[in-house]
């Protein structure tokens, strides 16, 4: 069964699929991680997280540091055996338990032909959302390697299964960015992905700093992929707030459970979860079980409650503004080539498409975002964006100062560590290795 389906089925009977971000340098830790989120009191996805030299094609200092015992981020797919990898996942991966590999590249064709090889059908990213955050890899170059990889993991398919492609648009610099920017960008890397042969698809939404602007925002994804990904199995997994996380343990989980209810709330049918280590450093295997099934008991709750505002619901929706705004977007994009990876590049060149606080040579870097009064993300300057119109200009602009760029990052933090209770904010810091195994990236 392919991670689509397994998500699909998931849904159907009424539950949400919860999963983590975690990968381990040792093929020992690694299987150990997985075992445990397999075990977990919660319907579970696997997660198989690269090291970062690997995202960067730097295989000889994995290798090396493999050898040398040195730590690493995440598994180094291509530098371990297709036995040892084998192993790792031998009697765990299956219909009732997929395993994404995740990885964070924006040449990603070693990596998933080495997936691929390892028998691994189920990855993440996009030819944008994997370039422009990350380094200084040029957009023509990231859009070509995507091209060929997305076609040789939808060749895959078969008569009984389908790979599946997670779009990572909607995470686009983890906070800051409005979010009917980071609906189209998801949508256009979806529809990028079915061009090049792919059925089998999710579409991403980071969590960002109001509730009910989140809400609208993925009810305007979930819109627009009805109506422009018909014939495509997709559905919706929403990550737990990617900004500056809550420095206590309660505020972090007050977080997460936010994520876990908005949600429900949406319909939405897979979240990636965060942890109350996430300030402090890579979580260890109990601090990733704990989230998983935090989320699922809130997730499970919120479903069978009967406040209306918590219901569950997966229809489209109208998504407002939000909608307005990514529509224009993506059509706009659509309009200046027939093919998707042409049309992306010249909507870059064009500014029709301006990442804000993006500092990539390919992003022009003229639109700007900050925050109203409650807390909702605003355009404070379009650039060449094509929304004028669609966005209601603020008169002063709504041009963030150095300082309130700061308070700006720091919003949703304080906001949930204030919402802690006083004798949560002291704690220690265990020692690296204290209480498990630590691993994660991103």
């Amino acid at each position: 069964m392919s991670l689509g389906a397994f998500v699909r089925a998931r849904r159907a009977a009424g539950e949400l699929v919860v999963q983590p971000r975690m990968g381990f340098g040792g093929a020992a830790a690694m299987r150990a991680g997985l075992i445990a989120v397999k075990g977990a009191a919660a319907t579970t996805v696997g997660t198989l997280t690269l090291d970062s030299y690997t995202r960067l094609g730097d295989l000889e200092s994995a290798g090396r540091a493999l050898r040398e015992g040195n730590p690493l981020n995440g598994y180094p797919l291509l530098s371990h055996s297709l036995e040892t990898t084998r192993e790792v996942v031998d009697g765990l991966v299956g219909a009732d338990f997929p395993i994404q590999v995740r990885h964070g590249s924006p040449r990603p064709l070693a990596i998933f032909r080495g997936m691929i090889r390892g028998g691994f059908h189920a990855t993440e990213g996009g030819p944008v959302s994997y370039c422009l955050p990350y380094g200084r890899t040029p957009l023509a170059e990231s859009v070509r390697e995507w091209s060929v990889a997305c076609e040789e993991l939808a060749a895959t398919a078969d008569a009984g299964f389908e790979p599946h492609l997670e779009t990572f648009g909607g995470c686009l610099m983890g906070q800051l960015c409005p979010p009917s920017m980071l609906v189209a960008v998801s949508v256009l890397e979806a529809l990028f992905f079915r061009s090049r042969g792919l059925r089998s698809i999710s579409v991403s939404y980071a969590q960002q700093t109001n509730a009910d602007q989140d809400a609208e925002a993925v009810r305007a994804l979930r819109r627009l992929c009805a109506e422009l990904l018909p014939d495509v199995d997709w559905h919706v997994v929403l990550y737990a707030y990617m900004g500056v996380y809550p420095g206590t343990p309660d505020g972090a989980r007050g977080l997460l459970a936010d994520a876990a209810l908005l949600a429900v709330r949406t319909g939405s049918e897979r979240l990636i979860v965060k942890t109350v280590a996430e300030s402090l450093r890579l979580p260890t295997v109990a601090e990733n079980i704990e989230a998983l099934e935090l989320a699922a008991r809130t997730a499970a709750s919120a479903a069978s409650s009967a406040d209306a505002s918590a219901a569950p619901s997966a229809e489209p929706g109208d998504g407002g503004q939000t909608y307005l705004e990514a529509l224009t977007l993506i059509d706009a994009v659509l309009d200046g080539a027939s093919d998707l990876g042409d049309a992306l590049l010249s909507a870059f060149r064009r500014g029709l498409l301006d990442i804000p606080f993006c500092l990539h040579p390919d992003n022009a870097g003229r639109a700007r975002a900050g925050l109203d009064g409650e807390g909702r993300l605003i355009w404070s300057a379009l650039g060449s964006l094509p929304l004028a119109g669609v966005v209601e200009q603020r008169p002063d602009g709504g041009a963030l100062t150095a300082g309130g760029l700061m308070e700006a990052l720091s919003h949703v933090q304080r906001h949930f560590d204030r919402k802690a209770p006083t004798r949560s904010r002291a704690r220690s810091v265990p020692p690296a290795g204290a209480g498990g195994i630590h691993g994660g990236i991103r």
